[in-house]
């Protein structure tokens, strides 16, 4: 049996629409995009050797010493961080590329420690930080470890604690990642808690002939070292 067709309305929201052209302004597309942040005109880096008890930023609601103690250059920011309790060099720069590449572990970029511990720890313990040690938040690459004499430095205000029962030692440590406390963490999970961290060096920079509270101004392409500002 034949099917009967009946010739019923359409409804309006069914019917084909044509879409009119597009109107165009004149406007570029581009508009719209993010705009292109302008390369630095004079990019620099500062060296500080930060004391202890001093926060890595420029300002702090609690009246503690910051950077703006230490720092007059404006527009210049730390590429990393270096804990309260911890002393050293820290880097500034106003160049996004640099304080990227000093902070991505994915560039490889080498910092030294000089980290006084409690106790006097083993070959075999030592081996284990070089080999990689697994943290809370997951194993350490590889480090370089090794066992030096104190070094030549400032002495630290307030000093450090130390128990008479219990010797103490350093030892300088060179890792390419940068977590949260880890060189203190390294060495506490082998049972050697950190007294004292002090950063030696970043990459090619290094506290030589940098004084505890003094910073130095140099231009980026100075690959021999840094200039007096």
């Amino acid at each position: 049996m034949a099917q009967s067709h009946t010739n019923k309305p359409v409804p309006t929201s069914l019917k084909p629409t044509k879409r009119k052209p597009r109107q165009t302004t004149g406007v570029s597309a581009n508009k719209y995009q993010r705009p292109i942040k302008k390369p630095v005109v004079a990019p620099k880096i500062i060296l500080f050797n930060k004391p202890f008890d001093v926060l890595c930023q420029f300002t702090d609601g609690s009246g503690r010493q910051t950077l703006k103690d230490f720092i007059p250059i404006p527009d210049v920011y730390a590429a990393g961080r270096l804990d309260r309790d911890s002393e050293g060099l820290l880097l500034l720069t106003n160049d996004g590329k640099l304080q990227a590449k000093i902070t991505q572990p994915n560039k490889k970029t080498t910092k030294v420690y000089w980290a006084q511990v409690e106790g006097i720890p083993s070959d075999e313990q030592l081996d284990a930080l070089r080999q990689g040690v697994t943290l809370k938040d997951g194993p350490t690459l590889p480090a370089t470890i090794k066992r030096i004499n104190e070094p030549a430095i400032w002495p630290r205000t307030p000093p450090i604690r130390e128990r008479k029962a219990h010797p103490t030692s350093w030892l300088e440590i060179s890792i390419i990642e940068g977590r949260n406390r880890q060189v203190r963490r390294m060495t506490a999970h082998i049972g050697f808690p950190t007294l004292r961290l002090i950063r030696y060096k970043i990459g090619q920079w290094s506290l030589d002939n940098l004084a505890l509270g003094e910073y130095r101004s140099m231009p980026m392409n100075d690959k021999n070292g840094p200039k007096t500002s």
